[in-house]
């Protein structure tokens, strides 16, 4: 399956109602995106760890009130594009859980606490509801966040994300002590054949990121991952579709 990354976030900007609108233009099977939380926590969509690319270095989401962020244009980092505010994880799900599959990925930076993030996950749960024969997933690279959503909701598929330097063994060890994980997510860089068995052995989902090149996206075809998440949807579509 082909999955849009924060949408067509070549042609909008990224993880607003724009990009997915443009991603779902194409015959794309899902669209992966990142939730924070803002200061009256409210889950949001954006990915980095602050808000420098809207001209507040230093400034985090969770600096921010659901009221400012709506006042403010997410849009403004990317050329040419319409006033967007900030979009809410409620707002998303309404409107594209219908339309295809969903990827949320819970961001959690380095120093926010415990209790911030346990809100979070809940929400994003919550939020979601059922997951729809696992239409809906939910992705973190911190660990601690999806133990922390299997307590909430044991049903519901998690995916951990693994970063660039985490290779088939860690995999190995990652699944063999988490049975409850749905699937990896991992980096392109890091797919090859070991990679695949150790997921395929222990019957788990993978997923990969982000593949937008023509040898990265046809190595992911060729090895048979589940899910593609590409900034170039477009293009994994129609090398997929050949």
């Amino acid at each position: 399956m082909i999955y849009a990354h924060r949408g067509a976030n070549k042609e909008a900007a990224e993880n607003t109602r724009s990009a997915f609108d443009k991603a779902l233009r194409y015959a794309i099977d899902g669209i992966e995106t990142d939730i924070q939380l803002s200061r009256d926590d409210e889950a949001v969509l954006w990915h980095d760890d602050d808000l420098a690319r809207l001209g507040l270095p230093g400034k985090r989401i969770d600096d921010l009130d659901r009221a400012q962020m709506q006042a403010m244009d997410f849009a403004a980092h990317f050329p040419g594009s319409d006033r967007e505010g900030v979009m809410l994880l409620d707002d998303f799900i309404a409107s594209y859980r219908a339309r295809c599959r969903l990827l949320l990925e819970i961001k959690r930076y380095a120093g926010e606490t415990d209790a911030r993030q346990h809100i979070k996950v809940r929400e994003v749960l919550a939020l979601a509801g059922a997951s729809d024969g696992e239409r809906i997933l939910a992705s973190s690279f911190d660990l601690d966040s999806l133990l922390y959503a299997r307590h909430i909701a044991p049903q519901f598929p998690l995916v951990f994300n693994l970063e660039p330097e985490h290779d088939a063994a860690f995999a190995k060890r990652t699944l063999d002590e988490h049975a409850f994980l749905h699937g990896l997510c991992v980096h392109i860089s890091t797919l090859d054949e070991a990679m695949m068995s150790v997921v395929r052995e222990r019957g788990r989902s993978i997923a990969v990121y982000t593949c937008n090149t023509d040898e990265q996206i046809d190595r992911a075809l060729r090895l048979g991952v589940d899910v593609l998440i590409s900034d170039y949807p477009q293009k994994a579509l129609e090398m997929r579709d050949r």
